[in-house]
């Protein structure tokens, strides 16, 4: 009996003090028991890690980004700052026009379009305002207009120029040239023409384009294949042209604006200065069809010609040569020898296009020099009907050379260049 109930104590004493010695390790039994919001989020880590085993952590992130990203539909717009009107604005006040006549651009979300692994931002339309567009260059017209009527020429005469051509591979590229210049003319222009070899719908689908008068003359005889009969042959045409000028008692000022000439638009301000027969300067681009041929002569030349390149300059010029006085005193002449036994002689050689000594296109004159009959008339002019078809450059019409008026300072400003470039013979050109 005293040993059970000893026994009993001592159990007691031991269950007491484990449980003071648990106590405070036991003090929240309420911890012992994980939140939900705990266990969903471990689970659900649990889940992200095993699908980003299994489909890799790129697949993952494509699928998550597609699912959650936002995006709206975009469309695409294609506006530009000038459209045709559908009325006609008052260009004389432009001030006055309403924006409502104007078109409207498009208008569309800034948005973010996916293209592979990165996002593209749509901003909005960054140029400006297509009517202010307008409107500006309105303005800049009417200054313009101004400033040609204050300090330009007063009283403008009509243009006749004279454009001998053929049908060839780069004649689209020439003559669009010439096409381009005299269509920003703000003067009266009769162009003429002459077309080697009868006149083509080729040719004729060109000159269409432009907008200005156009005088379109077949030529029986076909383009011949060396520069020499070419030369001869643009003669030709040329008096050709000038005799429809008499025949139709054309009134204006005759220019020789070649297709493979280049222009200066100060060129056609100028030109109306002359009172009779005039000239200006003429730049003479010099090339080689073959560039390897180039830098063999160019090599070959450096020597003999070292001291005379410092003392001409670098591109030839023909043209007047005035003295002090800004008399003429002769001619600037292009000077041949340099290139002698190594220029072309067909179209289609790969050496050097040589000019003539003077060049048609660097001679200006006044169409009544042309009639039968015309007040004031000069006496030093030859009579059309006198003038052989074998001449060189117009100062054969003249029988005094020293009447010709420099144009250009004297001479001294270069107003457009002369240029042949041409392709060979047998090769082909998308046409139109």
């Amino acid at each position: 009996m005293k040993f059970s109930l000893l026994q009993q104590s001592y159990n007691n004493r031991r269950s007491g003090s484990f449980r003071g010695s648990s106590a405070p390790l036991d003090s929240s039994p309420d911890n012992t028991i994980k939140s939900p919001a705990a266990i969903f989020w471990l689970f659900l880590h649990g889940i992200c890690c095993l699908i980003s085993l299994v489909l890799g952590f790129r697949f993952s992130r494509l699928v998550f980004f597609f699912l959650f990203s936002t995006s709206t539909t975009t469309t695409l717009y294609v506006t530009t700052p000038f459209h045709p009107l559908s009325k006609t604005s008052d260009i004389s006040n432009p001030l006055t026009n309403s924006a409502n006549d104007l078109p409207v651009i498009n208008k569309t979300v800034s948005s973010r379009v996916v293209v592979g692994r990165h996002g593209i931002r749509i901003r909005p339309w960054p140029h400006p305002n297509p009517s202010e567009v307008i409107k500006a260059h309105q303005i800049i017209e009417r200054v313009q207009r101004e400033q040609s009527n204050q300090f330009g020429v007063k009283s403008p005469r009509s243009l006749i120029v004279v454009t001998p051509t053929y049908v060839r591979t780069f004649q689209t590229l020439h003559i669009t040239g010439v096409m381009h210049s005299l269509m920003l003319l703000p003067y009266d222009v009769v162009w003429i023409v002459v077309e080697a070899g009868g006149a083509t719908n080729e040719t004729a689908l060109i000159i269409a384009k432009s907008g200005v008068k156009t005088l379109h003359i077949g030529f029986n005889q076909k383009m011949p294949n060396s520069w020499e009969g070419r030369h001869r042959l643009e003669t030709k045409m040329r008096l050709r042209a000038l005799r429809v000028v008499r025949e139709e008692k054309m009134d204006g000022i005759v220019m020789f604006a070649d297709d493979s000439n280049m222009h200066s638009m100060e060129l056609f301000d100028e030109i109306q200065n002359v009172k009779w027969f005039g000239a200006v300067s003429v730049g003479i681009l010099v090339h080689s069809g073959g560039a390897d041929e180039t830098l063999l002569t160019a090599a070959a030349m450096v020597d003999k010609e070292a001291e005379e390149n410092l003392r001409n300059p670098v591109v030839p010029v023909q043209g007047p040569a005035c003295n002090a006085s800004n008399k003429l005193v002769g001619w600037h002449t292009f000077n041949s020898l340099p290139y002698e036994g190594k220029s072309a002689v067909y179209i289609d050689d790969r050496a050097t296009v040589l000019p003539r000594k003077l060049e048609w296109a660097g001679f200006v004159l006044n169409s009544r020099l042309l009639w039968k009959e015309a007040e004031d008339k000069p006496e030093w002019v030859k009579d059309m009907d006198l003038v052989d078809e074998n001449i060189e450059n117009p100062l054969a019409l003249l029988k005094d050379p020293s009447m010709v008026e420099p144009l250009g300072s004297c001479g001294r400003q270069v107003l457009l260049w002369w240029l042949r470039v041409e392709a060979r013979a047998d090769s082909k050109f998308p046409p139109g």
